[in-house]
C-alpha cells in the first residue's frame, strides 16, 4: 500500500465475474499517519472507503475486459467497525450487487489479519470508456502487476 499515491491494493488474491479478494499491508510510515493521529496513528476512514472502492474498481475493470474505467460515484452506506494501524495486514473484498446502464453497485469489506471485519460499505461506480489508450495500457499493466490476467 502506498498511501501517497493512492495505491491501496498490493495484490489480488482471487476473483471471478462477481467477486474479488485483495490483500494489502499498511505502511509502517506515511505522512498520512503524522496527522491522523499524532502519537496514535490510524488509517483514516475515508481511505478505508477508497480501498474498498479500488477493490471494486479492479473487479469491474476485469469484468469489462479493460475496456472501461470505473470512477467512484456514490457511497451509499459505510461503517467503520475498527481501527487499522501502521503495519496491519488486511484483506479487501468486493462483491457485485448490480451492474447496468454504466453504473455498478458493489458491497465492500475490509477484514483484519484475524478475519474480523473492520469496515464495510455499499458504493456505486460509474464506468466510462478510457479517455486515452495510454491510460488503458497503464491500468492493464498495473492490473497485471496485481495479479489480474
Amino acid at each position: 500500500m502506498i498511501l501517497e499515491r493512492f495505491a491501496m491494493i498490493d495484490r489480488i488474491i482471487a476473483h471471478d465475474a462477481e467477486t474479488l479478494s485483495a490483500a494489502a499491508t499498511l505502511p509502517l510510515e506515511s505522512p498520512v499517519f503524522e496527522g491522523h493521529f499524532p502519537g496514535f496513528p490510524i488509517l483514516p476512514g475515508v481511505l478505508m472507503i477508497e480501498t474498498m472502492a479500488q477493490a471494486g474498481g479492479w473487479l469491474m475493470v476485469a469484468r469489462l475486459g479493460f475496456e472501461r474505467m470505473p470512477l467512484l460515484a456514490k457511497v451509499n452506506e459505510a461503517k467503520m467497525r475498527g481501527m487499522l494501524r501502521p503495519g496491519d495486514a488486511i484483506t479487501i473484498e468486493a462483491k457485485l450487487v448490480h451492474d447496468g446502464s454504466g453504473y455498478a453497485v458493489l458491497a465492500g469489506r475490509i477484514k483484519d489479519a484475524a478475519g474480523k471485519p473492520v469496515a464495510d460499505a455499499e458504493y456505486t461506480l460509474r464506468t466510462l470508456p478510457f479517455p486515452e489508450a495510454s491510460l488503458a495500457a497503464l491500468v492493464r499493466a498495473r492490473g497485471t502487476e496485481l495479479g489480474l490476467p
